[in-house]
This record gives structure tokens, sequence and C-alpha cells, in this order.
């Protein structure tokens, strides 16, 4: 990866997948290890009280997704417009893309807030985890917002090539967060009694530091600005495109989240030692994702930029190239989190029955993690070729007959459980991902690049 005379890096054919994805795997480690030490420190401290945090979390993902309308477009649109070498544009694409998503992120956590009760009467949380779900969602849900900034900041500086800063920030953001946690659970705060609401603050301020160490790091490396005099007159055609770019690739991954909610519905009732279950396996299974959702980010970028740039024949091999290397790998990385489970699900609890229950879960998991690491990594490459469109339609066929359906039919009619719960998302998983690889193969996403387009 070099620069060109302007100071832009420069990405194309011949960068090394490793150079974007190194980065990136310890960017989104550290990131799991912030999510899992929230539940790890309170699974310590209320077994209970770590299912609630679960059970919030899963919200918020929800929540999450709809900032990635423009977060996903950013990525999109600013990997091929550097590819076709239009940087006098970027700034404006920018400043819209950061503004936008920061007004956005206030409406939705004004949302959350405010319509809390309703979410946990439709997810069936238990009286027990109740206040403490609330809580949390008062505190994190309501600094919500932090995250639709950072992550279209995150966004902006990946596609410049500027891969490593978002695993420095997620260093910084993971010893907040832990020190926090400690402060307010074991030392000298726990007078306090706060408990998870200490955890919900230890989150917020480590989001605050985040999106402010991005932005710091956007302008000393002088690879752009933000101006609201480039949205006059505003750019109403630029944020159309990125919306029209956005809002099928969130619509996908808000309707997945959507049947996970569904599916926890379904395991809410089946009582707290399922639910646990479910959220210290969700915690182990991170592990198991991070390689290949390197990868595939990683993928989309490179994919971006050739196609910008015209080169989609080299695209195309690009793909097939990064899966020959992640599917072996995250076979063996899946297999290998199941034998060791017994082990690991320890650190969370000593209950037999919820590291029996875990167990079958994550002999499922390799399944699921398969299908997986397809569907990243060939979905992402078609948002990033401009083919946002036929991943939603596919994705939400399979989500709803073989996920939700087929979830429902082996987890309660069956009486397979939790289990069966994740046997419906593995067989969505593997057979989407079949199909979204055929596509790929027909190339039937060639010609549909977004820089062609006019703009204001």
């Amino acid at each position: 990866m070099s620069k060109n005379s302007g100071g832009v890096r420069v990405i194309d054919e011949k960068t090394s997948l490793f150079v974007i994805a190194g980065p990136m795997f310890l960017e989104l480690l550290l990131n799991i290890l912030l999510n899992n030490m929230d539940t790890l420190m309170l699974s310590h401290y209320s077994e209970n009280s770590a299912g609630a945090v679960g059970n919030a979390n899963q919200v918020m993902f929800l929540f999450i997704i709809m900032f990635n309308i423009i977060a996903t477009a950013i990525s999109v649109v600013v990997a091929q417009y550097l590819g076709a070498k239009k940087y006098d544009e970027m700034d404006k694409i920018y400043t819209l893309a950061f503004l936008v998503n920061i007004v956005f992120g206030i409406v939705l956590s004004s949302l959350l807030v405010i319509g809390k009760g309703f979410i946990t009467s439709f997810l069936n949380v238990s009286a027990g985890m109740l206040p403490d779900v609330h809580t949390y969602l008062n505190i994190v849900g309501g600094g919500l917002f932090l995250q639709a900034g950072y992550n279209v900041m995150l966004q902006i500086l990946r596609c410049n090539g500027y891969t490593k800063t978002g695993m420095f920030i997620s260093v910084a953001i993971n010893l907040i967060n832990i020190g926090g946690n400690y402060l307010f659970l074991y030392g000298p705060l726990k007078y306090l009694n706060l408990g998870v609401a200490g955890v919900g603050i230890s989150t917020v301020t480590a989001r605050v530091v985040a999106l402010i160490c991005a932005v710091v790091f956007f302008y000393r490396k002088k690879i752009g600005k933000f101006s609201l005099k480039l949205l006059v007159p505003f750019p109403g055609r630029m944020l159309g495109k990125m919306i029209r770019i956005g809002l099928p690739s969130a619509g996908e991954n808000f309707a997945y989240s959507m049947y996970q909610l569904v599916l926890l519905s379904f395991v809410n009732p089946m009582g707290d030692d399922s639910v646990n279950a479910r959220v210290f396996c969700n915690s182990l299974i991170s592990f198991s994702m991070v390689f290949s959702n390197a990868s595939a980010m990683a993928t989309q970028i490179i994919t971006g930029h050739l196609v910008g740039a015209g080169k989609e024949e080299a695209a195309y091999k690009r793909v097939f190239q990064t899966l020959k290397l992640t599917l072996p790998i995250t076979i063996i990385i899946s297999a290998a989190n199941w034998v060791l489970s017994p082990l690991t699900l320890r650190l969370f609890t000593k209950n037999g029955d919820i590291i029996k229950i875990g167990f079958m879960i994550m002999a499922v998991d390799i399944f699921l993690e398969i299908g997986r690491c397809l569907n990243m990594t060939v979905v992402s490459s078609l948002k990033a070729a401009g083919d946002y469109i036929y991943p939603l339609v596919v994705g939400l066929v399979t989500m709803v007959l073989l996920g939700a359906v087929g979830g429902y039919v082996y987890g309660v009619v069956l009486g397979f459980g939790v289990a069966g719960i994740f046997a419906g998302t593995a067989s969505d998983e593997c057979i989407r991902g079949l199909i979204v690889l055929d596509h790929w193969r027909r190339r039937k996403w060639f010609g549909k690049r977004v820089v062609d387009d006019g703009d204001d």
C-alpha cells in the first residue's frame, strides 16, 4: 500500500489482504474483549446482571444497525471515489456523512430510551432482569449517538488505508472500560452499589474518548476536513446516493437483528439458565467470528477501490482468494472453541446446567461460522461493488424461512432448546452463503459501480 503525490494511500490489486485485515483483526479482537469484559466482570458480580446486559446489547445492536445506513454507504462511496481518484469530492462526502449520522444518532438514541418499556415487553424479559436492562438502556442507549459518529469516522479512516488507528483506539477504550468497571464493581467506588449503572457509565466514557480520538487523528493526518460551507448548496443528490446504497445494506442487517430479537423472545421463556447460556456462548462465539470478519471487511475495502478503478475482474478473483484462506481457518477456530467450551464457560459461571447447554450451542456454532464466513465475505464485496439489493432480498427470505421458522421448529417444537434455535441460524447462514456465492460467481454485479453518477 503506497501513497500518491497528494498523500492519499493507494489501495489496488497488489495490496496484501493482511496489510488491511491485520490491524482490523486486532481492533475487532479488542472490541470483543471490551464487550466480553462487561459480561465477564458482571457475571462474577451477578449472573442475572450479565444476562440483563446481554439482553440490552441485543436491543442496542438493532439501533447500531440503523446508524450503519450512512456508515455502510460511506465505506462504499469513499472507497470507489478514492479508487477513481476523485479527491475533490471527499471533504463534502466526509462532512455530509458525519453530520447526518450524528443527528440521526441523537434521534434514535432518544427513541430507544423512550420506548425501552415496549421493547423489553416484546422480548419477554424476566422480572428479575428488567430493572437492570432498563438502567443499561437509559445510560448506554442514551449515549448511543456517540457510536453513530464513531462508526462513520472509522469507515473514513479505514477506506483511506489507516486501519491501524481503530486498533490503537480500541486499546485505549478497553483500558478505560476495564478500569471503570473495576472501580464501580470491585474497587473504590463499589460502595455506591451502582452495578450495571457503573458498567454503563464506563462504556459511555470509553465511547466519548473513541470519537474524540478518531476526529483528532482525521485532522492530524490531514485526511480531510469538516465544513458546513461545503453543504451549501445542500448536496441532496449525494445524500440520496448514500441512502440508496446504505438503506438496503442496513435493511439486511436490520432484518437480521430483528430476527435475532425474535429468537431471543423464544429463548427468554426457556428460563434464566438458557438466557445466560446464550449470552455466555455469544461471548465465546465472537472470537470465532473475528478473523473472518476482519478479512471480509478488508476484502470489501479492496473490492471498492478496484471497482472504482474499473478493475472488476481483479475484484472478482480477490473474493475467492480470501475464501480459500478464511474458510479453513474459521473451521479450525470454531472447532477449537467448541472443544474448549467446557473450560472457557467456567470463566463466566460454575452452573453445570448452563455449561451443558453451552456445550451443545458451541457444537452447532461450527456450522454457523462456516456459513457466516461465506456470507460476510461475499455480501460485503457485493455491497462494495454497488450490488446492494440482491443480498437484501436473499437475506429476507432465508432469515424468515430458515432462521426464524427453522429456529422455532428446532428449538421450541422439537425441544432442542437454545441449540435448536442456533441450528436454524446455521441453516440460514450456510444456504444464504451458497446463494450469494453463486451470484458473485456469475458476475451479476458487474457494471453496478456508483462513481459514474453525477453529484451536487
